[in-house]
């Protein structure tokens, strides 16, 4: 069994990319033959090249909300940081009350202001990371000031020093679905893809089909147990419609290949139950690393993801350790651009 430090590995930080490609289809793209070991170089406006008609292509149609919320506390004054994660409770008589991180110094009881006329009560430590963050405004009120104040939930990782207006449409997919608003992490690999790229897709006979994942915390939680098993998933809503099962299904019978584009994606295909032939809503918690048997994804497109991440351990899952090691180090090799605005793979 691998251990967490078997997916390390070193990334100069001049290759984490800080920005787009513009176009954004103009991104590199590694293609990696999971059978062979194969690797090939070409760019993103050409994955239409490498698809066949009769397979599948599953986009993550969720939508990212801009989760961060700069603050004061209200007697203080001090400098308060609230990122939004989960809506717990949007029933009037519990209150507008959301799982959130905190930064700056939080205790219980404190009160932040916000412009808009939002304020924040911490109401209490989850002891996990988290918080329990009641707001005093509710439903549509609640919204239009998250979008006028709320900023672009950007990783970590991305160190401009000034963030961009450009980033609130960058930093989204071009087919994500204002009625699945709720992740609080683009699912980037979807961020390469062009309206004018799909339809060129749609037309050589490739169908195409949307899942929803609201990506949460756990995009940016390391994996910190060097046992992989011991590791725990946040859990993440998803929900899958029913004409998207059949065409699954469908996919399967007729021998086209079910590609994922993205891990969020990935994880939410391999969540479903295909005996089940209906519209699906689940929260999902898998957790996929080597040894895992894939029962719905044939391939996957995907971004460069972060060294000990869960990411990475869903990659080599589906390749197989030895060809994702080898098409890592010619990524580095070749400058390929990594993380969430970087270049892309296609595993296939």
């Amino acid at each position: 069994m691998y251990q967490v430090s078997d997916f390390d590995y070193y990334l100069p930080p001049a290759l984490i990319a800080q920005e787009p490609a513009k176009p954004r289809d103009h991104s590199r793209l590694l293609l990696l033959d999971k059978k062979t070991g194969k690797v090939e170089h070409d760019h993103f406006y050409n994955l239409i090249d490498h698809l066949r008609p009769g397979d599948l292509l599953v986009l993550n149609n969720s939508k990212v909300f801009p989760a961060r919320l700069l603050g004061r506390k209200e007697l203080t004054g001090g400098a308060v940081e609230i990122f939004l994660h989960r809506q717990l409770s949007v029933r009037k008589s519990d209150g507008n009350v959301w799982e959130c991180l905190v930064g700056g110094r939080a205790k219980e009881g404190v009160k932040v202001d916000f412009s808009r006329g939002l304020q924040a009560t911490i109401l209490k430590n989850n002891n996990n990371g988290t918080w329990q963050v009641g707001f005093n405004l509710t439903g549509d009120k609640f919204w239009r000031a998250i979008n006028q104040i709320g900023l672009v939930p950007l990783p970590p990782y991305i160190k401009r020093n000034k963030k961009m207006d450009s980033d609130k449409s960058s930093y989204q997919t071009v087919f994500a679905d204002a009625r699945k608003v709720g992740s609080v992490a683009a699912p980037t690999a979807g961020l390469h893809f062009t309206k004018s790229l799909l339809k060129k897709i749609k037309a050589r006979g490739v169908k195409i089909v949307a899942v929803t994942l609201h990506v949460g915390l756990g995009t940016f939680a390391p994996v910190k147990t060097e046992k992989i098993s011991e590791h725990k998933m946040h859990s993440e809503f998803a929900s899958v419609g029913v004409a998207a099962v059949r065409a699954i299904i469908k996919t399967k019978e007729t021998g086209g290949r079910v590609i994922a584009v993205g891990t969020t994606s990935c994880r939410t295909l391999e969540s479903l139950d295909l005996r089940q032939v209906r519209t699906q809503s689940f929260w999902t918690d898998i957790f996929i690393y080597p040894g895992y048997r894939f029962k719905v994804v044939d391939a996957l497109v995907t971004n460069f993801h972060l060294p000990k991440s869960s990411l990475l351990m869903l990659v080599s899952a589906l390749a197989g350790k030895g060809n994702i090691d080898l098409a890592y180090r010619q990524a580095l090799s070749q400058k390929y651009r990594f993380f969430s605005y970087g270049d892309a793979m296609f595993i296939y």
